[in-house]
């Protein structure tokens, strides 16, 4: 039995960029990967593409006129990625669509990744984006879309643009031909960890203690990590979450570089998972280079962690606000909880003699903790005489997390 052919998707802006995505889609068709060419030009011809630009603003929720109407042309191009994030929805649900291949500048980037990321991850999604050299947080989000900078603009082939459009298709070529190898442990429960540097040892101790029979992926603590966490969560895709690195709620709080945003420990509070967690590297907040540490946090305690992060230790009252947020959160938790606290410290740097032991700044988050958070039988608060790095706390925490998995 052969199996057919998968459909790829090549997108952009045929009024300005045809040149570009017939070359692609000729040489993913070369390759013999089946193509649907997708036009979201707001001003293109009828016909020049598989899906032209007509019968995507079609999907528009107010239809085809809230796109080809407006006069200004950022209202437009809002709108034709309204109406193409509704193709996508469609035809996923169909079965339609199993990668995507994008170019574009600043506006057709903004209309073609929010489409990409709806597609599931680990489906091949590829976005040739002038935007790429930059700051790509708001095309990327949390999902695997890879993004490659042309060098040159894309406008009109040359033999620069060629070579690196090129590399572009035979790479989405190989990610549809070439599959990871089977997973032979894929039966075993997903669980989610969460690590910052400072905690590694920790992390690390609990992985080999868990990973014979669980499926452990860790998360880098540094705000998009604990973003992609509770999406992964949110989907589904994890059993339950070892929360090692909770310090994502203090950056939010007091404004450092590490921010999940507001929804940080959702997956316990609205998802109901079994959450197994604790307060590791809540005692700093972190920065860029040291200039850009803002004014007002003269003369507090700093650690340079190396040339881009500066680390900036947490005060009592920024203790205080973060264990109150992590109390309210576990509290409304529908799933069994475990909050195991360190008391012999936070983190690597946070340890006798080292540059941020504060035992009476922790002193308020421990006290705090404890004063708000609402046992019961399924919600527990461990408090444990360990530094967070000792094997003994890694143990415990191994423990508690087969117990309510």
């Amino acid at each position: 039995m052969t199996t057919a052919p998968a459909t790829a998707w090549v997108v952009g802006t045929f009024d300005t960029k045809a040149a570009e995505l017939d070359y692609l889609a000729g040489l993913l068709r070369a390759a013999g990967v089946r193509v649907l060419t997708v036009d979201i030009g707001t001003r293109s011809a009828i016909g020049v593409a598989d899906i032209d630009a007509a019968a995507v603003a079609r999907h528009h929720p107010k239809g085809a006129a809230a796109v080809f109407e407006p006069s200004d042309r950022g209202e437009a191009v809002i709108a034709m990625s309204e109406a193409l994030s509704a193709l996508v929805r469609e035809r996923l649900g169909a079965g339609g669509i199993q990668a995507m291949l994008g170019v574009g500048g600043s506006g057709g980037s903004s209309m073609i990744a929010p489409a990409m990321r709806l597609l599931p991850i680990g489906m091949p999604k590829l976005l040739v984006s002038t935007m790429a050299a930059g700051d790509v947080s708001a095309y990327v989000g949390v999902v695997d879309l890879t993004l490659m900078y042309p060098v040159t603009d894309i406008a009109g082939l040359n033999r620069l643009s060629r070579t690196i459009l090129a590399n572009a298709a035979h790479a989405l070529v190989g990610m549809l031909q070439h599959h990871a190898p089977t997973d032979h442990g894929a039966d075993k429960p997903s669980i989610g960890l969460t690590m910052f540097g400072v905690t590694t040892p920790c992390v690390q101790a609990v992985r080999g203690l868990l990973e014979a029979d669980f499926d452990t992926q860790v998360f880098h603590a540094n705000g998009a990590g604990g973003r992609t966490l509770e999406a992964l969560a949110a989907a589904g895709m994890l059993r339950a979450v070892v929360d090692i690195t909770t310090t994502e709620v203090g950056q939010h709080l007091a404004g450092g570089v590490c921010d999940a945003g507001p929804n940080r420990l959702d997956a316990a509070a609205r998802h109901g998972l079994p959450w197994v967690g604790s307060v590791g590297a809540l005692d700093m907040i972190n920065w860029g280079a040291p200039s850009t540490v803002p004014e007002r946090h003269q003369g507090r305690t700093f650690h340079v962690h190396n040339a881009n992060v500066t680390l900036m230790r947490s005060n009592a009252q920024e203790l205080a606000a973060a264990a109150r947020r992590i109390a309210e959160q576990l509290n409304r938790a529908r799933g069994p909880v475990r909050l195991l606290l360190p008391l012999g410290g936070l983190s690597m740097i946070d340890a006798p003699g080292l540059a941020f032991h504060a035992p009476q700044a922790n002193a308020v988050l421990f006290d705090t903790l404890e004063r708000l958070f609402e046992a019961s039988d399924t919600h527990r608060l461990i408090p444990l005489p360990f530094h967070i790095n000792d094997p003994a706390f890694a143990a415990a925490v191994a423990e508690q997390l087969r117990a309510v998995v």
